[in-house]
């Protein structure tokens, strides 16, 4: 198992990994439609922000991405998991080696929009909810998270 940087060939292998790990929890195929184009990784994205692949014997089983905000904040903007290895201590494994790559880098705080169904997970990571935002399901909201380093 490796954690590598994605290449800009990655993007349909990345793009296929977060639609299933988004379809994981019950959204139906017309909302995941409504959200295909955020729910794409094209090569461009890997070519100007920070991606990493979480990979086991050749296969993308998970990764994260994120870019710098300012000199004080990074966002990590996506952390998904194949729908098949959920739940087995990957999501933590990532999240640690995204904390571990911008050490150096002297930040002071990270920012997140989750996934209502990964709110737990964050949480349990040390992050707090800030804010909730109205989604494109009624009644659905998304939180905002912070984690101070």
């Amino acid at each position: 198992m490796e954690i590598l940087k994605a290449k800009p060939t990655d993007s349909e292998m990345l793009t296929k990994l977060m639609r299933e790990s988004k379809a994981h929890w019950g959204y139906s195929d017309e909302q995941l439609h409504i959200w295909a184009d955020e729910l794409t990784v094209n090569s461009s994205y890997i070519d100007e922000n920070h991606v990493y692949k979480l990979t086991e014997q050749n296969d993308i089983i998970g990764y994260y991405s994120f870019f710098l905000v300012s000199e004080q904040t990074a966002k990590l903007d996506s952390l998904f998991i194949s729908p098949k290895v959920i739940g087995s201590g990957f999501g933590k494994l990532l999240l640690d080696d995204f904390l571990r790559r911008i050490s150096p880098l002297k930040l002071t705080s990270i920012t997140l929009d989750s996934d209502p169904n990964a709110e737990g997970f964050y949480r349990r990571n040390g992050f707090d909810v800030v804010e909730r935002k109205s989604t494109s399901i009624a009644g659905r909201t998304m939180p905002v998270m912070t984690k101070t380093i």
